[in-house]
């Protein structure tokens, strides 16, 4: 097996550690989760900030407007460069800002694992995982109330990312190599998502 450390973007920390600095892995990642609140504004787009898992080997971290934009070709892209397990990091249901993009891709992560099972690539490569949202703070700063000039995640956020962290780590060591992989993951992502979906599953 090829050391792919170099050739996926590294980890914040730059730690990569045993084996799995050797595995390819993906982490589709919600640009609202586990974040603190901010002022909605329609004229600035703000760059998104993610929490920093401090993953102990290289992952490949692709920042999404929301987990139920995500379609079931951008997993299957993923695999056919030879990811060897995908993460999506999304928010906690009745804070997202989209309503129901969680369930809307926990459907179809459901229907990719069913599609990887039929190819013989194996079920249970696709992992979700959430974290607190931000779209009641963010409507609280919205509406200017006094009493939160500024809404701080919760103390309990870090603990949560951690705990994504290590059950990602953990279930990884279960997932064998991606048969199919025949070299290094793009550097370039292209794995693009729109911004806009109006499909129901």
């Amino acid at each position: 097996m090829s050391n792919i450390g170099a050739a996926i973007a590294p980890s914040r920390n730059g730690k990569a550690a045993g084996t799995q600095s050797e595995r390819v892995v993906v982490a589709f990642i919600c640009e609202n989760a586990g974040r603190a609140g901010v002022v909605p504004s329609s004229g600035i787009r703000r760059r998104p900030t993610t929490p920093d898992f401090g993953w102990p080997f290289p992952v490949k971290e692709v920042v999404v407007p929301c987990a139920g934009r995500l379609q079931p070709e951008h997993f299957l892209k993923a695999f056919e460069d030879g990811a060897d397990a995908i993460g999506v990091i999304c928010c906690e249901e009745g804070n997202c800002h989209h309503l129901e993009g969680n369930r809307r891709c926990s459907r179809r992560l459901d229907h990719v694992d069913g599609m990887l099972k039929q190819i013989g690539l194996g079920k249970n490569r696709l992992k979700m995982f959430q974290l607190p949202g931000s779209a009641r703070e963010d409507m609280a700063l919205g509406l200017n109330l006094s009493a939160v000039p500024t809404l701080d995640p919760d103390p309990a956020v870090s603990r949560k990312v951690a705990a994504v962290r290590d059950a990602f780590v953990a279930h990884l060591a279960t997932i064998s190599p991606n048969p199919m992989r025949t070299g290094a993951l793009p550097d370039a992502s292209p794995y693009e998502v729109e911004s806009d979906d109006d499909s129901d599953e």
